[in-house]
């Protein structure tokens, strides 16, 4: 679309805009795990526990956080687990970035400096918080607090650069040793299906969306059942067919770094919907499309050993969906097809 901002200058906390009503809303998500800070062995409130996190924010910090963005899971059988043992875990969603942007002037300068400065604000929230206590009315926890992988896009660029220096344990590289598929997991099915046809995602919608970022390769679109193995842990029910697993090969590597820069650290919503959706995002280090014919010649990573045990591992039992190749491919069908007829 003509309207959007060049990929490569989209701001950290900006919404990405896509087609069908969806965005990608800019947010930061905390991993905790908590733990005794003293020798009680009262319960942990999980109201008081968010309450004091969201005046922690508002405090130190002058951010909002709503007590639903503070998600806690506490473990079963508390009275059983050892001292050193973590009694909960949790997640923290920060949607509010006033205090990040106050003293923006909007410029050229401004905007080439915005993702150091968040990189660096996000860090410095990341170092309060980690390691802080908690004093609930007389219950002391303490915090370990960490920003997750999935969410770290430096993070991972630094492992598929560690990768492509260390070639020689495991993985063997064509020419440009640069990855090119990256994996979305957790996505609500229906927002990828067509509208009053079916619940079912679709790859004609999918890859309309995703065109977004650029030209695709190959694309992959599958239930994805696994995603909720936590609320599983919980107690609650796993629907199946809900989510969708989306593994997308871009035909270069620029694409793929800037599609994957956006939807790191971003959450999916959906015009008219009150659903928030922080799915999942990764780089393929399996390759997922390597077994392709139409790509034998032209991919780009391939395990030397193993490939096929570590890709069932990954990505489950395979896809049903089928997969979109190449336009060239594409078009070489139809003409078989016209002849025929």
């Amino acid at each position: 679309m003509s309207h959007r901002k060049p990929l490569d200058r989209v701001r950290p906390t900006e919404t990405f805009e896509l087609d069908s009503g969806l965005s990608l809303l800019p947010r930061i998500k905390l991993n905790l795990t908590i733990h005794r800070a003293d020798k009680s062995v009262y319960p942990i409130d999980e109201w008081k526990l968010k309450r004091s996190l969201s005046d922690y924010f508002k405090a130190s910090h002058s951010i909002s956080v709503a007590e639903e963005d503070i998600r806690i899971h506490k473990y079963k059988d508390l009275k059983k687990r050892k001292r050193e043992e973590p009694v909960a875990r949790g997640s923290i969603f920060i949607l509010d970035f006033g205090s990040f942007s106050k003293g923006s002037s909007g410029g050229l300068s401004e905007e080439n400096d915005a993702e150091d400065r968040f990189l660096e604000w996000r860090k410095g929230i990341v170092e309060q918080m980690d390691g802080m206590e908690l004093n609930l009315e007389g219950a002391k926890f303490k915090l370990s607090v960490v920003l997750p992988l999935v969410d770290d896009f430096e993070g991972m660029k630094k492992e598929w650069e560690e990768v492509a220096a260390f070639a020689h344990s495991g993985y063997q590289m064509a020419e440009k040793q640069r990855p090119d598929t990256l994996i979305l997991r957790g996505v609500p099915s229906r927002w990828f299906a067509e509208p009053r046809v079916s619940s079912k995602p679709s790859m004609l919608v999918t890859h309309t969306l995703l065109s977004a970022f650029g030209k695709i390769r190959n694309l992959d679109v599958a239930e994805d059942n696994d995603i909720a193995e936590d609320d599983v842990e919980d107690g609650e029910d796993l629907v199946s067919g809900l989510n969708c697993k989306i593994v997308v090969r871009f035909k270069g590597h620029t694409e793929f770094y800037n599609a994957l820069k956006v939807f790191c650290g971003r959450s999916l919503i959906k015009q008219g919907s009150r659903l928030r959706v922080d799915y999942e995002v990764i780089w393929d280090k399996n390759g997922f499309f390597q077994n392709s014919r139409s790509q034998i010649e032209d991919r780009r990573w391939m395990p030397v050993t193993g490939s096929r045990n570590n890709r069932n591992q990954a990505y489950g039992h395979g896809s049903r969906a089928a997969r979109i190749i190449s336009d060239d491919s594409r078009r070489k069908r139809f003409k078989e097809i016209k002849n025929e007829e």
